[in-house]
């Protein structure tokens, strides 16, 4: 079985292992733990009489219930099979421009959209550990894909960072796929600007703070026009029902919002500590749900050793090919699973 490219693939894992997936402790995917939450499964249920029917093909209540998250009309918001379908039409919006700026490290499905339609892109590094935004070559015929917080370093860049290139390039996605795990008054979304700039589309997911990256749940932010015509070149029904009853109840549960952000406000912050205290472990500072650790070693073969000796799975950052073998990302858990992480690592290090 080929090594992964993406977090969470637990039959990779245990087959390596040598165990059943459920076996395993999965620290690679970026995931809530404290869900599902049960407004998700209530809905699900409820959603499951409409399988006799095919869905909305306007997705009219969905739509509303996420245009309602963020004071918006609804025909500015497009519900997707995950935000990576979403990601596929933007790689198609790139191909007809002259180059697209990308930062790198960048998350692996960025190259995949990108490269399917031909789009030229040129790529802009960052500078670990600081990851100041780099100095872009702008103008027209120019666009940029930039995601915020940044995957895999954590690295949150504030509005004021980001605006002046929404009047710089032709066209401007910003995926915010791990902004639900900022609080409001520290988020940096450009959600609310959106009314703006025409040039601007905002993608967002709701399977990682909810918990649901089986259902296949995101959505685009943008001018209506554009969303238009993502409408109609993609397949027909790309959401199905059960998504759709699930994202309806989730974008209005409050409270699973709160124990989250009390939850990971804490985790985090131990998390991060026991990591600077193993020698050879060096932590990014991040504004997500993972952290992206350096270390003096292989991470790769110290990704074999946690799951051969204690069933836990680690990112390897192999797949952001600038980090070469010297760094990994973790997902924050649980406090005890927290723990766990940290002495199987303070025994393989």
């Amino acid at each position: 079985m080929n090594r992964p490219i993406h977090g969470g693939n637990l039959a990779w894992a245990s087959a390596w292992a040598g165990c059943s997936p459920e076996a395993i402790l999965d620290f690679s995917a970026s995931i809530n733990p404290l869900g599902p939450p049960q407004s998700a499964i209530a809905a699900i249920e409820r959603g499951l009489e409409a399988l006799r029917a095919y869905p909305d093909p306007d997705y009219s209540r969905l739509r509303a219930a996420l245009a309602a998250v963020h004071g918006i009309d609804p025909k500015w918001v497009l519900p997707g099979n995950g935000s990576a379908e979403l990601l596929t039409w933007a790689g198609w919006e790139f191909s007809q421009q002259e180059s697209t700026a990308l930062v790198i490290p960048a998350f692996s499905d960025y190259g995949r959209a990108l490269g399917v339609f031909g789009a030229k892109v040129v790529d802009y590094p960052l500078s670990l550990p600081h990851c100041p935004l780099p100095a872009f070559v702008t103008g027209r015929g120019r666009g940029l894909l930039l995601n915020n917080p940044h995957n895999p370093t954590g690295q949150l860049w504030t509005r004021a960072e980001i605006l002046p290139y929404l009047a710089e390039f032709e066209l401007v996605v910003v995926d915010e796929a791990f902004m639900d795990f900022l609080p409001r008054d520290r988020a940096q979304s450009l959600v609310e600007v959106v009314g703006e700039y025409p040039n601007l589309v905002v993608l967002r997911s709701l399977t990682k703070f909810y918990s649901l990256p089986g259902l296949r749940l995101g959505y685009a932010i943008a001018h209506p026009d554009r969303l238009q015509r993502w409408q109609q070149w993609r397949d027909p029904w790309p959401v199905n029902v059960l998504a759709a009853f699930a994202g309806e109840a989730v974008v209005g549960d409050r409270e699973f919002v709160r124990q989250t952000l009390k939850w990971l406000e804490g985790a985090k912050r131990e998390l991060h500590q026991g990591l600077r205290d193993i020698a050879g472990l060096y932590p990014l500072e991040g504004a997500a749900n993972y952290l992206l650790v350096r270390t003096e070693g292989s991470s790769s073969q110290l990704q074999q050793k946690l799951l051969q000796n204690h069933r836990i799975l680690i990112r390897d950052c192999l797949s952001f090919p600038e980090l070469r073998d010297r760094y990994f990302r973790i997902a924050v858990r649980t406090p005890s699973e927290n723990q766990r992480l940290l002495d199987a690592l303070a025994s393989e290090v």
